[in-house]
């Protein structure tokens, strides 16, 4: 059967069988000058439709572009993946979901495949605690605060800037160095900041419990003046209440400009402002006076209080100790697998039903309601293969053994309460007999004053980790990224970090077959990592950058080359 032409072409008798008949509209009124004219409107039509298909085809090509894109890369994620299996003597086929690679958490039956050959190469290579950073990658940058800040008098104060400092204590720390440059920008007098009890947190430490406040102070003096009190006249004026200070609401991330324009007026006028809270309030992008401030507070002015200081010492002085075999250096590592993070990430682990429901609960105690919103789609493996699951214990010592780092290796965990301890934390104690934390490195009676203080516990942990050889950092935070920063500055401008691949990980502990999962391969990776960490040990800040991540070059130096080989002095420039 032959089907009829959409653009209804008038065919004659002539026409061959193999085409299809003539519209009834066009068989009649035919006469002997018609069949020209049919010839031509059939070239015509002919030609249109030529020319309409290859703009659909093409236009479609387009339309199409898009969905098959994006097709394909869920199908290379393996999102879309299915394996189809034959039944013998049955008709059809039966259609299996696949789960996509790097979604599952398989790392115990690596750890069980790798165990074997860790343990056959205990002692038996150069420990990469020894050479885990390239010498020829530093680049000898040194801190210059002195030389980038002028030393002018003070001019005449506009008023009293007062700040709220809520979150943990980086977050904290972060308000202080802003509030420090926006009192210099302001010409303000910077009353001590204020900590809010965070409610996640709930340390209830003021700013001298944590940090030295008269070091401070004194630090700050040539650039912005810091008080403790506000005198008695604006105490009076507001009943001896701060909270009854106006609050002058400023947006995240505010410019300089801002500042200037509307604030500075209120200050001048009231002869205080109050900002509650003060979280993320100073773009990143300021002049580079306003810079400067942020550095020299951050850097120099803000350093812990004398109780956190000594036993903090205490404890660096016995990691060396404990470290002797490989010339005092060690390792420390920033573990993020408290309960609260492995909630909120909504990742799964090997927990099964018990493991979901603390996960629900621990959820609805902390985020109420957030996680079950109209529209919340959780995807816990989405979340392991887009590598935004916090690496367990276990993980993180795979990982370090990959490496090169051995048996005899001192590490160091820096973190809260891990979650289900006894059982994440064995493996990675096995891999690491010479594994401690602040727990184990102080007595119950030094640490009895820091019980119930997270901000000031926390300033045990980022003291030990500022001072090791190599700094492991797994989930990212304020954490880490204050401590890379310090750890550039006092370090030549080498944060001296590892920084894993996620993503890469997922993949390498979901592997399918682990029987062929092969430990020379996986070593090979893991030093990869580590040259990658240490080619970007040595980062510049970029625009949009932080400067308390990445300090040069508005808070260091580099020096300038040695005129000669045996010239042992160098200058900044």
């Amino acid at each position: 059967m032959h089907g009829y032409s959409r653009l209804g072409t008038g065919r004659s008798n002539a026409t061959p069988p193999s085409s299809p008949p003539s519209s009834p509209r066009f068989r009649h009124g035919r006469g002997k000058n018609s069949g020209g004219r049919a010839t031509k409107q059939r070239m015509v039509e002919r030609l249109v439709f030529m020319l309409v298909s290859a703009v659909f085809r093409r236009k479609g090509v387009l339309l199409f572009a898009p969905l098959l894109y994006i097709s394909g890369m869920l199908l290379y994620m393996g999102s879309l993946g299915f394996d189809v299996v034959s039944l013998k003597n049955t008709v059809g086929v039966v259609v299996h979901k696949r789960t996509p690679p790097g979604s599952v958490y398989r790392s115990p039956q690596v750890f069980e495949k790798l165990w074997p050959f860790m343990e056959a190469e205990n002692n038996g290579r150069a420990n990469a605690l020894m050479m885990a950073w390239n010498s020829s990658v530093h680049q000898g940058w040194k801190p210059c605060v002195d030389k980038i800040i002028s030393k002018t008098e003070l001019p005449k104060s506009s008023g009293f800037l007062i700040i709220e400092a809520n979150g943990g204590l980086n977050q904290q720390r972060l308000s202080i160095c802003d509030a420090v440059a926006v009192a210099g920008l302001l010409n303000a007098t910077l009353f001590i900041p204020i900590f809010h009890l965070n409610s996640v947190w709930r340390d209830s430490s003021k700013f001298g419990d944590i940090f030295d406040e008269d070091f401070f102070i004194n630090a700050l003096k040539s650039r912005v003046d810091v008080v403790k009190e506000l005198p008695e006249e604006i105490r009076q004026r507001f009943d001896n209440n701060i909270s009854n200070i106006v609050n002058l609401r400023v947006k995240a991330w505010s410019s300089p400009t801002h500042y200037l324009q509307k604030v500075l007026p209120k200050l001048v006028q009231m002869g205080v402002a109050r900002i509650a809270p003060f979280s993320n309030r100073l773009a990143q992008a300021v002049p580079a006076n306003v810079q400067s401030l942020r550095c020299l507070a951050n850097y120099e002015a803000l350093r812990f209080s004398e109780p956190i200081r000594m036993l903090a010492e205490n404890m660096v002085d016995r990691m060396v100790k404990n470290s002797s075999q490989s010339g005092g250096k060690y390792v420390s590592v920033h573990l993020r697998f408290e309960e609260d993070m492995v909630a909120f990430s909504c990742c799964e682990y090997d927990g099964g039903e018990e493991e979901k429901r603390e996960m629900d609960i621990a959820r609805e105690r902390s985020w109420r309601g957030k996680f079950r919103r109209r529209g919340r789609v959780i995807r816990p493996g989405a979340n392991r293969v887009d590598g935004k699951c916090p690496l367990t214990p276990l993980e993180v010592g795979m990982m370090l053994r990959g490496m090169g780092f051995d048996n005899t290796t001192s590490v160091f965990v820096a973190a809260g309460k891990i979650y289900r301890a006894e059982k994440y934390m064995a493996p990675l104690k096995q891999m690491f007999p010479r594994l401690e934390t602040k727990d184990t490195l102080a007595t119950p009676e030094e640490l009895a004053p820091f019980k119930g203080h997270s901000s000031r516990l926390a300033a045990l942990d980022y003291t030990v980790c500022l001072h090791s050889e190599v700094f492991v950092t797994t989930q990212g935070g304020n954490f880490p990224h204050f401590l890379m920063g310090h750890r550039r500055y006092l370090y030549g401008g080498h944060a001296k970090t590892i920084k894993p691949d996620k993503r890469k990980l997922a993949l390498l502990f979901d592997s399918p077959n682990i029987s062929s999962f092969r430990w020379e391969d996986f070593r090979m990776q893991m030093q990869d990592m580590l040259r990658h960490s240490d080619h970007k040990g040595v980062e510049m800040k970029k625009p949009s950058g932080s400067l308390y991540t990445f300090p040069m070059p508005d808070c260091m130096c580099k020096q300038a080359e040695p005129r000669n080989e045996n010239s042992n002095t160098t200058g900044l420039v």
